[in-house]
């Protein structure tokens, strides 16, 4: 409306002058945190939940931290720049990253049943702890999803696998900063892969030459899942990796899959490092990006793989002393193990 006396001209020029009002709190886009991650809102729900309940792994209180950044704003990492690594466009990390993967027993992300034994919501089935520094060899460390973990309020002790099930990557990730004795903001990032990205990752790739030490040969229709492997050295695609990775002990034991994925990574990581495979790394990564769940973005993601292939296909393999399987009559679910003490210096670097 144009006030008397005031010609539309004038109008015109003095709501063109005024300044813009900022929109109220809480309107506009939903809030989002990084590349890839769970809205924003709904990452702060799950702390509060975590914070509240006040973590305890092996008799100690855990302490809930936000993941930190790793790359400031202004970074090298942040920006395309002129890889480092041949065949990668990306800067290595100035410092040493933690990386939490974790191995998802649900096929895609987001499924509402795992389709796995026990059915329900997705577990995860694989934990590993990776740490990734500038010319140093890779440090993995294999976690055992049947560590005992006490919870306050729980009256019995249960496995560090299931715990991405009742709280997410921002359970496990402090659970295992608390296990670990790790600084305050690590795990600097994580990672959740389902079974589908693994697939299409070994695909995308090619082929994976691996040695099965043995025949392995399983069939359970409930899962829809058939496993079928001979021994020896052979290439094997991303649905018989995930037959290897996913072949479990007649006794249900874990130490045969540990090992068996720590005799996969090597493989892999030679595989990605071939000239061939560099040149569609990024592409193949972007087309994985909206299918994993992380806090991770495209830009992080490959600074972080340009300096796991310069540190070569030999990674540095670290483990934690468990004690045999806990019986039922100590209160707890048969199968559970107990760390055998507390984590020192020798089993994890200090970052």
């Amino acid at each position: 409306m144009v006030p008397p006396g005031e010609s539309p001209n004038r109008a015109d020029r003095r709501r063109r002058n005024r300044p813009e009002r900022a929109p109220a709190p809480g309107r506009g886009k939903r809030a989002q945190g990084l590349a890839g991650a769970q809205p924003a809102n709904r990452w702060r729900t799950r702390l509060r939940a975590a914070r509240r309940l006040g973590l305890v792994a092996g008799g100690m209180v855990a302490s809930v931290s936000l993941l930190g950044l790793v790359w400031p704003q202004g970074d090298p990492a942040n920006q395309p720049q002129e890889g480092s690594h041949q065949g990668l466009n990306a800067e290595l990390p100035s410092r040493p990253i933690s990386v939490l993967l974790i191995g998802s027993d649900a096929d895609r992300r987001g499924a509402v049943s795992n389709g796995a034994a026990p059915a329900g919501a997705a577990n995860s089935d694989a934990l590993m702890l990776v740490r990734l520094a500038p010319k140093q060899p890779l440090d993995v460390l294999v976690l055992p999803i049947e560590a005992a973990i006490r919870l306050p309020g729980d009256r019995e002790p249960v496995a560090l696998g299931s715990l991405y099930r009742r709280g997410g990557a921002a359970l496990v990730a402090s659970v295992t900063a608390e296990l670990m004795g790790l600084p305050k903001g690590q795990p600097d990032r994580y990672l959740v892969v389902p079974r589908l990205v693994l697939r299409k990752l070994v695909d995308g790739l090619g082929q994976v030459e691996i040695a099965p030490d043995r025949a392995m040969l399983y069939a359970d229709k409930s899962q829809k899942l058939q496993i079928d492997l001979q021994p020896g050295l052979q290439l094997l695609d991303g649905a018989q990796l995930e037959q290897l990775l996913r072949f479990r002990e007649a006794d249900g034991s874990e130490e045969g899959r540990r090992q068996r994925l720590q005799a996969s990574l090597a493989p892999l990581l030679l595989q990605m490092g071939q000239p061939q495979q560099q040149q569609q790394l990024p592409d193949l990564l972007r087309s994985l990006q909206g299918q994993v769940e992380t806090n991770l973005s495209p830009n992080e993601a490959l600074s972080l793989l340009a300096a796991a292939l310069q540190a070569g296909a030999s990674p540095r393999f670290h483990s934690l002393p468990l004690l045999p399987p806990l019986t039922p009559a100590v209160g707890a679910k048969p199968g559970l193990r107990q760390l055998a003490g507390p984590v020192g210096q020798s089993d994890w670097p200090q970052i």
